[in-house]
Parts: C-alpha cells; sequence; structure tokens
C-alpha cells in the first residue's frame, strides 16, 4: 500500500500517514482542512470492506509546546465516546445478557424507583428516560465509587414521564449503562472494564473509557478551544446559544460532569466517563466501526443486533425535538445518534455518534465502511466543515454521492 508522503504545511505542520490510490480525495480534503480551515491537529482514519484504506495524523499535538501530532497521538473524543459505549452495549445485548426492549428494573430492581419501573433500555438508550440530569452533586470520588454512583442513579427521578420526550442525557447515560452491564455480565464489568477485555484487546483498538496509569502524557493530545466565527454563531440556534449562557438551562444540567482537571497528566487516568471521556486514536475508532460495519464476525455479532442497529430510530411520542439540545430532527437509538434529514450522514443504516468540538465516528453498513475524525481544536459545529469534507471526500472515493450540511464552510477558528 503506498505511503502519503510527508507534508511540510510550515515550519509546524506536517501530515504523514497513507491512503490508497482510490483514496487520495480524503488525503486532500484532510491538507485542506489546515490550509482552509485552521486545523490544529487531527486525525482521520477509514476502514472500507474490512480493509485500512486511509490512515491519515498531522498537525500540532501541544499548542504549547509545538509537538507534532504522531501516529499514536491519543485525544479525548467527548461524545463520540457514546458510539463505542453503545457498540460496548451492542456486544452485550448480542451476547444474551439483555434484551433491548426489557425493562431496566428486571436487571436493577432498584432502578424501579421514583417513576422509573417502565423505562425499557431502548427508551433510556435512545435518550427518551427523562434522566439527563442528577439532582445529586457527583465529583470524581463518586464517579469512582461504582456502588455509591448506582445508589444515586436509582433515586433519580425523570424530568417527565418516560418515553414522551427526547432530552439529550450528556453525561448519565454512560454512568446508567455502566452500572446496567454491571448487573448483567457474569464477571460484573463496567463499561470500561468490559469494553476494554472484550472489544478493545481482542481488535486491537486504541481506545480507552477509562485511561490507564502507563499511558505516558507525551502520547496525548491536548485540547484547545476555537473561538466561534460570526458564521457559526449565526448557524447555531437562537435557543441553544441562550440556554449555553444560562447556568439553570437543561443543557448545563446536562453536562454537570466530565473529566476532572489533573495536575500531573494531561488527563486524569482510570476514570470512566462511558459519555464523554473516551480517549484514543482514530485508527481504533475507525476500526471498531469498520468491523460493525462489515457484521461484526470478529466478535461473534449476531446478526439480529446489527438489524437493530441498522434500523431507523423510534420516536418518543411527542417526536424528535431534543429538550436539551433544543434541536429538531437529532434521532437518537440504541446509544447512537441516527441520520436524518437535518443531520445527514452515511447511508439510512448508519450509525454513530458525534463529539464535542467536532470528533465523530460511525459505520456505514451498506457501503460497509468505518469511519473516524479526531482534533484537537474544538470547532463550534454541530456537523463540523472539516470532518464534513473528510466523510464527503470518502464517499466519493468509492463512487457514492453522500448527502452533505449545507452552506457549512466556516470551520473552527482561533
Amino acid at each position: 500500500m503506498p505511503a502519503v508522503e510527508r507534508i511540510d504545511m510550515s515550519k509546524s505542520t506536517t501530515i504523514s500517514g497513507f491512503v490508497k490510490p482510490e483514496f487520495e480525495a480524503v488525503r486532500e480534503a484532510f491538507v485542506e482542512n489546515f490550509e482552509r480551515r485552521k486545523e490544529l491537529g487531527a486525525a482521520c482514519c477509514v476502514y472500507y470492506r474490512g480493509e485500512k484504506v486511509v490512515d491519515l495524523w498531522g498537525g500540532i499535538r501541544n499548542k504549547a509546546t509545538g509537538d507534532s501530532w504522531e501516529e499514536d497521538t491519543m485525544v479525548i473524543v467527548a461524545s463520540a465516546t457514546k458510539g463505542l459505549a453503545g457498540l460496548a452495549m451492542a456486544l452485550a445485548n448480542s451476547r444474551g445478557l439483555f434484551d433491548y426492549d426489557d425493562r431496566m428494573s428486571k436487571y436493577w430492581p432498584e432502578f424501579a424507583q421514583q417513576g422509573k419501573d417502565r423505562i425499557t433500555i431502548r427508551q433510556l438508550l435512545a435518550h427518551q428516560a427523562g434522566l439527563y440530569a442528577l439532582d445529586v452533586h457527583v465529583d470524581v470520588k463518586t464517579e469512582s465509587d461504582l456502588d455509591t454512583l448506582a445508589v444515586i442513579l436509582a433515586r433519580q427521578q425523570p424530568e417527565w414521564e418516560p418515553g414522551t420526550r427526547q432530552a439529550y442525557h450528556a453525561i448519565t447515560l454512560g454512568f446508567y449503562e455502566s452500572e446496567l452491564l454491571r448487573r448483567v455480565d457474569p464477571k460484573h464489568r463496567s463499561l470500561g472494564q468490559f469494553f476494554h477485555q472484550e472489544l478493545a484487546v481482542p481488535l486491537g483498538l486504541d481506545f480507552y473509557i477509562g485511561l490507564p496509569e502507563d499511558i505516558p502524557n507525551s502520547r496525548i493530545a491536548g485540547v484547545h478551544t476555537a473561538l466561534p466565527t460570526k458564521s457559526a454563531v449565526f448557524k447555531a440556534p437562537r435557543r441553544l446559544i441562550l440556554d449555553i449562557a444560562n447556568p439553570r438551562s437543561r443543557i448545563n444540567k446536562a453536562l454537570w460532569g466530565d473529566l476532572p482537571e489533573d495536575k500531573e497528566h494531561v488527563y486524569p487516568r482510570n476514570v470512566e466517563v462511558p459519555s464523554g471521556g473516551g480517549i484514543g486514536t482514530a485508527r481504533g475508532i475507525a476500526k471498531a466501526y469498520g468491523v460493525f460495519a462489515t457484521g461484526g464476525r470478529e466478535l461473534g455479532l449476531r446478526e439480529e443486533t446489527l438489524k437493530q442497529l441498522m434500523a431507523p430510530a423510534i420516536p418518543p411520542t411527542r417526536g424528535f425535538h431534543d429538550e436539551v439540545m433544543r434541536l429538531d430532527g437529532l434521532q437518537m437509538a440504541l446509544g447512537f445518534m441516527k441520520p436524518s434529514p437535518e443531520n445527514p450522514f452515511g447511508h439510512p443504516s448508519s450509525f454513530g455518534m458525534l463529539g464535542f468540538g467536532g470528533n465523530f465516528g460511525f459505520a456505514d453498513p451498506d457501503a460497509r465502511v468505518g469511519f473516524a475524525y479526531v482534533a484537537n481544536l474544538n470547532g463550534s459545529y454541530l456537523m463540523d466543515p472539516r470532518q464534513n469534507a473528510l466523510r464527503t471526500a470518502m464517499y466519493r472515493s468509492i463512487g457514492e454521492t453522500e448527502p452533505v450540511l449545507l452552506g457549512n464552510e466556516g470551520g473552527a477558528s482561533q
């Protein structure tokens, strides 16, 4: 497979990696992100029909030191973590540990408190449980004490009748998933442990939900936040902008916790935040989705489970208006985001997850594609123009036209 030459964009920007000849358009889009869209450091990987066909990285890993983004550089991917957690839950389903339409209380009797007795696993994973926030403050010590955390989660009262509305469970979803998994797994593993032992190790994925102590800081990219461009602000829903500025808004209540600061590490070690604290490479994300996109036989995935992941999202009774994000058409199912007219990606069978700042990974079983883009400069868009350009180039490379968001060329800015 021919290697892409190391391209020195400037004294501080180098692009490395490879693409197969027919995927040259992806390399061009990757380079263009640095030239036109003010990319800082990033990586993109694509698996097509089980083969790695794109593996690119480049730019700056650490803005303060100017250190380069290397082949093994990892970065926190924020809510794109939810997609990897969803794959772990799908594998547990495939192995018969639970059915998506089972009630949560079947496996977790204490969960039935506060009117939650009828909530199904499917409703929870679709952000329809009304449990997007917690009434009790949870710090890193509690996050690491899973027994105490389980008590807090079980006592939470839904904001409204479950199944009636969609509300983005920005942080809580992963904790609920992990506690369910601890109860159905014969080894009682947390979600991060299950993911590591049942997906990451068998597939050789460089991705962690709970970064171990032995990963050195030199492998980790620091995250930087771009100032939003005027075009990005104008495209964002006004209600969402106002909510972000309001500390009492639903979105701020939903974002009550994340990875805490750590003075000795770029990111804390051995802390699981399954909804937003995943750390890894684009290569690891793309391979995981690529395996699911081609049937998951390496993991013994049941066809019935894959069919459910590919199926359209089931709306709550009040439709796909997200009460936290204040967006219409954001469709969630089984722990993933699904394509919609307002948020198009891939074929209708696709499933994946966006992360704040532009990170994105997804599987497209119809095209047999696993795609991932990660970056360390947070942009200001829902569907970031940097990954949008890469995704569009990927589909063009396999001879398909994919829907794209129009008028979305502003990109991240510094």
